[in-house]
């Protein structure tokens, strides 16, 4: 039976991929969970990611009509929504004990999508936060941008 303690999952997004490792706090690195989070939808076109039309509204002071414009952009509403996804499954592991330590790996709007949409569990768990785009980054080099948060 391993140690919870040294137990450190680095979650790693950019709003539309995700993974989950388990990191020793050295060099190893090996996944958390047996897939990876994918939504191709966040690359679609604006079309496809709205329900239908915008409504149509009067104006009384030209008695013209247009259309209203969506308050949202589709595909930040799309990250926003896959975030949740991947952070509902992060406070179910942090609820279960499956790790001790949590570090967050996105860009600034991503990392900022996934802490709000943490739960209390999971958000006691984080250790650090590196506002970098590192989901390509192969697992060997990922190490470089964290040992200072081991160290911590």
């Amino acid at each position: 039976m391993t140690d919870k303690s040294k137990d450190i999952w680095v979650l790693i997004a950019d709003g539309m991929r995700a993974r989950i490792l388990k990191w020793d706090g050295r060099d190893h690195f090996a996944p958390a969970m047996s897939h990876e989070f994918y939504d191709p939808q966040v690359h679609g076109y604006s079309r496809d990611l709205k329900s239908d039309t915008p409504g149509r509204a009067f104006d009384s002071m030209s008695s013209t009509r247009h259309a209203l414009q969506p308050r949202h952009d589709p595909h930040e509403l799309e990250k926003e929504r896959f975030s949740r996804g991947v952070a509902a499954v992060v406070d179910d592991a942090a609820q279960r004990k499956a790790f001790e330590q949590l570090i967050l790996v996105a860009p600034p709007k991503t990392l900022g999508a996934l802490r709000a949409a943490l739960g209390p569990a999971a958000r006691s768990r984080v250790k650090g936060e590196i506002h970098k785009d590192l989901i390509h980054t192969p697992s060997h080099q990922l190490a470089d941008h964290l040992r200072d948060l081991a160290q911590a």
